[in-house]
Order: C-alpha cells, then structure tokens, then sequence
C-alpha cells in the first residue's frame, strides 16, 4: 500500500509572527503577512492532508475555517511542536511533510514526490531547512534553528536512512528579514 502523505504546517500567533519585520512594516501589516503567507501555503499543500500545528486560538479558528486538522502541542517552541506532532502520526502510514508557513512560493506542496528515506529542502543560504520529508514512525529528532539542514542531515544519518538535500527549490525562499519582501 502507498502510504498516503500529511503535509505539517507549525504555525505560532500571526500578531507574533515576522518578528523582526514588525519594526520595518508595522504590527498590522506584518500580521496580515504572516496570516497570507500561511494561507498560501495551506493551499499550496492541497489536496493533500494537512495537519496545523499551533498553540493559538485565533491560528486554530483560521485553520478550522480552511477546513485543515489541527494539532495542539503540549509546549510552547517549534522543535516541541513539530515533534509532537509528528510523533501523533505514528500509527499511521504517511510520508510526512513538514514546511514553514512563510514560503515565498509554496506551489506544488501538494503534488511533489520525494525520495524514499528524508528529503530535505534547504532555504536560499544552504543552512535552514524549509520543507522536510520523511516516513512517519522513525525515532527522529527536530533540530530547527541555526545549522538544522546538518542537523537534521546528521539525524538521517543516526538513523542510517538515505538523505538527499534539495537546494535549488522554489520552496528555499522564506520570508524572515526585509531583503525577503523583494521575493
């Protein structure tokens, strides 16, 4: 049986989110970028199942609205709750998928096919990891933040599974600083 695929999108409060454009565009128009950059990338992710990941109210009423599961992480923290999250898909047979809520150009999340083992995409400096796919029911270890596209290569490694990195993807360009806006 082909297992079927979970694209993960952890998604913190959009009045919080873009953090360090918030000074450059104003709290109301970082807001609404973080909120459109996210529905972008949930509709990008169609057909496929998508799974929310947020520990916000308002976040969650949005995700319900698009129709899209919600998962509630215990924590606070991104490596917490993508790895919550993950892990409550242990059961089930999936390649999960899990992208940042701020791609630039989320198009085709929904149709891809990765390679067996983890598919990691890199973002445009060759260091983060922006879309990340594996095969639900590993004993793997999120590592987002600085360096994580080694870390979570290393992780592959542990775990003796083979790895590819993608680092000319459309998928590389997140937007966090105000060079991004340009894209």
């Amino acid at each position: 049986m082909t297992p079927e695929w979970m694209v993960i999108v952890p998604l913190k409060s959009f009045t919080v989110a873009k953090g360090r454009l918030r000074t450059h565009l104003g709290s109301e128009a970082a807001t609404a970028l973080a909120q459109t950059l996210a529905t972008g990338v949930v509709s990008a992710a169609r057909p496929r199942h998508t799974l929310v990941v947020t520990d916000d109210d308002a976040v969650a009423d949005w995700a319900n609205a698009l129709g899209v599961e919600i998962f509630r992480p215990s924590a606070p923290g991104l490596n917490v709750a993508v790895q919550e999250a993950y892990e409550s898909l242990r059961e089930r047979e999936v390649r999960a998928v899990i992208t940042h809520g701020d791609l630039a150009q989320p198009h085709g999340l929904g149709s891809f096919v990765a390679d067996d083992g983890i598919t990691l995409y890199s973002d445009h400096h060759g260091v983060g990891t922006n879309v990340l796919v594996l095969p639900s029911g590993l004993d793997f270890t999120f590592r987002y933040g600085p360096h994580s596209l080694q870390l979570h290569r290393e992780e592959a490694s542990r775990l003796h599974l083979p790895c590819t990195i993608v680092k000319d993807s459309p998928w590389a360009y997140d937007i966090d600083e105000v060079s991004d806006l340009d894209r």
